[in-house]
């Protein structure tokens, strides 16, 4: 007889036997106990993960001898026949090589005769999604209304791929991808039954390489197991399966948190010279830090990190010193420079420069740091302004003063190196007050304006903004009048304020003074005209013979003129 694989010698053969998936398994006992199962149902999940594992015990367990029953005895002929796959009444359709319509009308005429000797004629169709659109139309009807004595068992890794209409007539059990520890776990009690000494530590690297893929792990271990003779090495796991070692991207890391290149380089050139994949290594190193980063969290790390507990108690003592923000930030630079390093012609060394632009970038600080450093620096500053207020007054510094001393102050700073304490700032009371502004007959009325904005300005800054895009028409000693050059917004906002500037005006001019505001009339026509001005110039470049001269000799076409 020929050899049997580890996914074959050892596939389960109850529902008990099934390794993490027990939310569908007991879900199908309880149907067949309580006898409300469905005549059409879809298994969906990742590869290797039981899809069609389940649906042949299911199928067992409804054409059992003693069935249905939620355990098959596994020694009537109807077990063994679906055991060794040459039961009568369970037909295995492959859904990618029969997925024409003639094959599902061929189904569709079978379907009416009863089994041969069974309680029920069962179709496991794997890969459904693969059927075409009209075979699942041909399907629709049967599947919906299929005689007492069929069911349809489906098995797929893509179900978004199956029409709605034929999904809405299935019940649909998503299968899960197994765990680390679950898949190690197993792993190790097959080794046991085949008397194949390997360490735990090989099992949760091939686990780990397996994806959560069951049949994946045991395809894995079948190739160790093969390719060694006697008791199976770590080292010998890691040539085999070509992985790098966790230890490798244990050191790499603790040498980006350290900041050491040389090493990192020294490392990345030894994973290359070994034959590793630098695009796998990558994608490794990824999600090591990604890993770091939930464990420096701590929180949940036993559910968002599948790991062994011993690794992880060593990558928290790795992290404990480093903050949250500069381990996000290394992430962050690894997941941008990702796609540079997976296209590169030169990965090895788009990965160096990715190291060296890494300690480029200095670590963040954190919100919480930043803020107690702002509060010990305005602690700071108000212990500096009360040393400052118990100085003795001293005399007002003219201006004439003021500028004789600038040479000596500049050539004092010039001296890095002799640093002298800086001089307190003189108190509010003795600062010289700013000039006055007043009215002046003899200004002009542009300089007038430019008084009352400068007024305005320490007023109320936000009505300087809108005053400023206006101009002072016409001032007389009675009155002024205001023309508003911008929208109707910007003249809103000046009337909302005509009252504030009622008042400065009286107090500026010293008398009552009549203040009209109003909007330029001419604002519409000068934006039309400049509308025109712009679309001739836009005409006249078109019709430039230069640019078209430039268009026919590079077969080009006009995409946008733009009027500066």
């Amino acid at each position: 007889m020929s050899y049997l694989v580890l996914a074959r010698k050892y596939r389960p053969q109850t529902f008990d036997q099934v390794v993490e998936q027990a939310h569908v398994t007991q879900t199908l006992a309880n149907a067949i106990s309580s006898g409300r199962v469905a005549h059409a149902i879809l298994f969906s999940g990742p590869r290797g993960t039981g899809k069609t594992t389940i649906a042949r015990i299911l199928a067992k367990s409804m054409n059992c001898k003693a069935g249905p029953t939620p355990t098959p005895c596994n020694e009537c002929q109807s077990c063994k026949e679906i055991t060794s796959g040459s039961a009568a009444d369970v037909f295995e359709i492959d859904g990618a090589s029969n997925n024409g319509v003639e094959q599902i009308r061929e189904l569709r005429e079978n379907v009416k005769y009863m089994p041969a000797h069974s309680l029920y004629k069962i179709y496991i169709i794997d890969e459904v999604h693969m059927l075409s659109i009209a075979a699942f139309n041909a399907l629709l009807k049967t599947l919906e209304e299929p005689p007492a004595h069929v069911m349809f068992l489906f098995a797929t890794t893509e179900p978004h791929k199956i029409p709605i209409t034929i999904l809405s007539r299935c019940q649909r059990h998503d299968l899960r991808r197994v765990p680390l520890e679950s898949v190690s776990g197993h792993m190790k009690f097959l080794c046991d039954q085949e008397e194949t000494e390997i360490d735990g530590e090989s099992l949760e690297l091939i686990a780990r390489e397996s994806g959560g893929s069951m049949r994946d792990a045991l395809s894995l271990l079948d190739q160790v197991i093969t390719s060694s003779d006697g008791p199976i090495r770590h080292e010998q796991v890691l040539d085999i399966l070509g992985v790098i070692d966790r230890s490798i991207l244990s050191d790499i890391s603790a040498n980006i948190l350290s900041g050491d290149v040389p090493d990192i380089l020294d490392i990345l050139d030894k994973i290359y010279a070994h034959g590793h994949n630098i695009k796998n290594f990558y994608s490794a190193l990824t999600q090591h830090f990604r890993n770091l980063l939930v464990i420096r969290m701590g929180k949940k790390i036993d559910k968002l990190v599948d790991l062994p507990a011993n690794e992880t108690k060593l990558m928290a003592r790795q992290v404990e010193t480093v903050s949250e923000h500069y381990l996000s930030q290394i992430l962050d630079i690894l997941l941008r420079e990702e796609a540079a390093i997976r296209l590169s012609a030169q990965p090895k060394l788009a990965l160096e420069m990715a190291f060296i632009r890494m300690f480029q970038v200095k670590p963040v600080l954190s919100i919480d740091l930043l803020i107690e450093k702002l509060d010990k620096l305005r602690e700071g500053i108000g212990e500096l302004q009360e040393t400052s207020t118990s100085i003795p007054a001293q005399p007002v510094i003219s201006e004439v003063s003021r500028k004789q001393t600038v040479p000596r102050v500049q050539e004092t700073a010039s001296a890095p190196y002799e640093s002298q304490p800086p001089e307190p700032p003189l108190p509010e009371d003795l600062l010289p007050e700013p000039p006055e502004i007043r009215f002046s007959p003899d200004d002009p009325p542009e300089r007038t304006w430019e008084k009352l904005l400068e007024i305005i300005l320490g007023k109320k800054s936000s009505l300087y903004g809108y005053l400023s895009k206006c101009a002072l028409k016409n001032l007389t000693e009675q009155s002024l009048e205001i023309e508003v050059r911008g929208n109707k917004f910007t003249l809103g906002r000046i009337n909302k304020d005509e009252t504030l500037i009622q008042n400065i005006c009286d107090d500026f001019f010293g008398k009552k003074m009549a203040i009209e505001i109003r909007a330029k009339e001419s604002a519409k026509d000068d934006r039309q005209q400049k509308k025109k001005q712009k679309e001739q110039l836009r005409q006249d470049a078109l019709g430039n013979p230069l640019v078209g001269d430039i268009v026919d000799i590079f077969g080009g076409r006009v995409v946008e003129v733009r009027v500066l």
